[in-house]
This record gives structure tokens, sequence and C-alpha cells, in this order.
């Protein structure tokens, strides 16, 4: 799997970028608010990536930063009819935040507004989000600000990245914990999903 890409802008669009990584060009896939960030073309970038592939087709998607792919990974792996143009179509509309704060709400008003998604869509998403994945609990903390800590927070992104990768959040929350007990004090969200899902395996 493609989990990052790190080499120069070569070509920037709305929702395409072009990378060249050591003398291959790599055609990414993109949120309007991300081709909007990469647009100098000539400059080193950094982008994060899910490789999808479907049949006889195989698409590089790119993110600004982990909230955003974690959040795309949950869409189309979670919640049903929601595929990677939808996604990409979601992340464009909202930003990550702005959409976890309109699910934690129930906001179907601002959800549906997103270009290509209707009521029904819209409802359906904040429904399996909530109930299938139960990560509206999560992001409901996060939600918070103030009332949480910073370990907590980095514990509450270890938690939804395990949720992305299709566990319950049960078993990712108590993972989490475990992990968070066995690591170094501030020990960040990547190395306490690594924790995690060996504990898991």
């Amino acid at each position: 799997m493609i989990t990052f890409l790190r080499g120069t802008l070569v070509e920037s669009w709305p929702h395409r970028l072009v990378i060249d990584v050591h003398g291959v060009g790599y055609e990414v896939i993109v949120p309007l608010l991300v081709g909007d960030t990469f647009s100098k073309v000539g400059s080193e970038v950094t982008v994060l990536t899910h490789f999808h592939v479907r049949e006889m087709e195989q698409t590089l998607f790119g993110f600004g930063n982990a909230d955003e792919r974690d959040l795309f990974r949950l869409l189309i792996d979670r919640v049903s009819g929601v595929g990677p143009k939808m996604a990409m179509s979601i992340l464009s509309g909202l930003s990550a935040g702005d959409f976890k704060s309109a699910v934690v709400a129930g906001d179907i008003t601002a959800i549906a507004s997103i270009k290509g998604l209707g009521k029904k869509t819209a409802e359906r998403i904040v429904l399996e989000l909530k109930d299938k994945v139960g990560v509206a609990e999560a992001w409901e903390v996060q939600s918070r600000g103030g009332e949480i800590t910073t370990e907590q927070s980095l514990r509450n992104d270890a938690v939804l990245a395990l949720i992305s990768l299709g566990y319950k959040q049960a078993d990712a929350t108590k993972a989490i914990a475990r992990a968070a007990e066995s690591e170094p004090p501030g020990t960040g969200p990547d190395g306490l999903l690594r924790a995690a899902l060996r504990m898991l395996q």
C-alpha cells in the first residue's frame, strides 16, 4: 500500500495533483480544499494517500492530513452507498472538523448541502456513522475542546484511526487504552496505533 508521496509538484489542479517522485509522475486525486493548499508548482510536497483498487482501475487519493484520510476511509468502508467519488465530494464540501461537528449534531441540512448529496444520503451517513461505527461518540469528546487533555486528544485520534481500519469502537477504545499504559507518556497517535495493532493481532 502507498501511504504517502514526497516529491516535486509538477501539476496542480483543483481536484488533481501530479507529483514527481524520483522521476516517476504519480497522479493523485484530491479534495478541493487540499488542491488549494498544494498549488505551488515546483515545490516539494508530502501528500498522505489511499491506494484504491477496483476491478481494473487503480487510483491514488491524496489528503492534507491523517484526519482527512481516516474520514475518507470511514466513509467508503462503513457507510453503505458511499464510494470514493462521493467521499471526495464530502471532503471538498466540508472540512473534516466541520463534517464531524455536523455528524455529532445530527445536522442533516449541512451535510445535504454538499454538492452531489441529497437529504436521504445525508441522513444515512449520520445514522450509520452513529449506529454502525459508533464514531460520533469519540468525535463528540473531541468537539468539547477545552474539556479534554492533550493525552485524551491523542488517544481519540488513535481510536479514530483504528475505527477507520474497520475495528469496532469498543475494541478500538480498549486496545488504545492498553497501548497507552504500555507506551511512554506523550506517545503520539501513530505510536499508540502501532502498539494497539500489535495487541489486536
